[in-house]
């Protein structure tokens, strides 16, 4: 019995954009997070301004989760662990 193969090759640009998924990184909302502690947050480590970290903190209260970060895994689970060790409720998908 003879198995045959079929090769597939890929451009460089393929390759790159296959590795380059775009990830977000989902702030759920929780009973234990205050806004102020959620705004203060996503000030300091994602440097969004006051309003900004407001309307996410209002979001995520209103709507259950609230994307606040988009890119790669890598620097989406950066700061994810960063988030989680101050106790924020975080996913990447």
């Amino acid at each position: 019995m003879h198995t045959e193969t079929k090769e597939e090759t890929f451009t460089l640009d393929e390759i790159l954009s296959s590795i380059k998924t775009v990830r977000r990184l989902i702030l759920w909302n929780d009973d234990v997070n205050s806004f102020e502690h959620v705004i203060f947050c996503m000030m300091k480590y994602l440097k969004y301004s006051e309003g900004q970290a407001e309307k996410i903190a209002f979001k995520v209260h209103n709507e259950g989760k609230c994307t606040v970060l988009e890119g790669s895994f890598t620097e989406v689970e950066v700061y994810r662990k960063i988030l989680k060790q101050e106790g924020l409720t975080v996913s990447v998908d």
